[in-house]
């Protein structure tokens, strides 16, 4: 199975046996959409460089399952994996702090785990990450229409609009892409790197237990 198929399988496995309503569902089945569409796009010569797309993307979708997978999580998923049955944190809550968690923390650590497995500088990479980004950003508006409660709903639930517009995916994926590109600054300082990767993993991690705050 080739590495692509092979993430896919595994979401689509999480997805059977996941209650629907759970916090990882919800964001599982979000990702699932996100990643089936980068494939087709890589398939159809969407991407500059199709096999630096897909490694990208498979190097990012691990993380995310090595994450949900884990005996103890990174920082940036532990507030969803605590929060995923509260019955007052909405759906779209729950898609939005694991957004947050993989933008803001795993895109930086693919980019450069992608570019120790090609051998390669983040500029070679930015092209693909940009059409990764854009893809993001283009369903990000869908996730909102799908999950956002009704008018009714949100007129009662001010917390929840608040929260919705405090946090941006472009913004995210900026700051992704800064720190992939000062990582991989910091590889021959290893104690530097590692301070850093459990900076950025708390600082996401705070994030996403704000956007995880009960409304209902």
């Amino acid at each position: 199975m080739a590495p692509m198929e092979a993430v896919l399988a595994r979401m689509r496995a999480l997805d059977e046996r996941l209650p629907e309503r759970d916090g990882i569902a919800v964001f599982n089945r979000v990702y699932l959409t996100v990643t089936q569409t980068l494939h087709e796009r890589i398939a159809h010569g969407a991407f500059p460089s199709p096999r630096r797309a897909e490694t990208l993307a498979v190097r990012f979708a691990e993380h995310y399952l090595a994450a949900v997978e884990a005996d103890r999580a990174p920082a940036c998923w532990r507030p969803l994996l605590q929060y995923r049955r509260h019955p007052g944190v909405r759906p779209l809550q729950h898609a939005l702090a694991g957004i947050n968690a993989h933008i803001g923390h795993d895109l930086a650590l693919a980019v450069v785990s992608t570019c120790r497995s090609l051998d390669c500088e983040p500029a070679a990479l930015e092209a693909d990450f940009d059409r990764v980004g854009d893809t993001l950003v283009s369903l990000e508006e869908h996730i909102r229409e799908d999950l956002m409660p009704g008018p009714d709903l949100l007129e009662i639930a001010d917390p929840l609009t608040h929260l919705l517009g405090a946090w941006s995916l472009d913004r995210a994926r900026s700051g992704a892409w800064a720190s992939a590109r000062l990582l991989w600054s910091l590889r021959r300082s290893p104690d530097l790197a590692e301070e850093f990767t459990e900076s950025l993993d708390a600082g996401v991690g705070l994030v996403g237990r704000c956007l995880l705050t009960p409304t209902g």
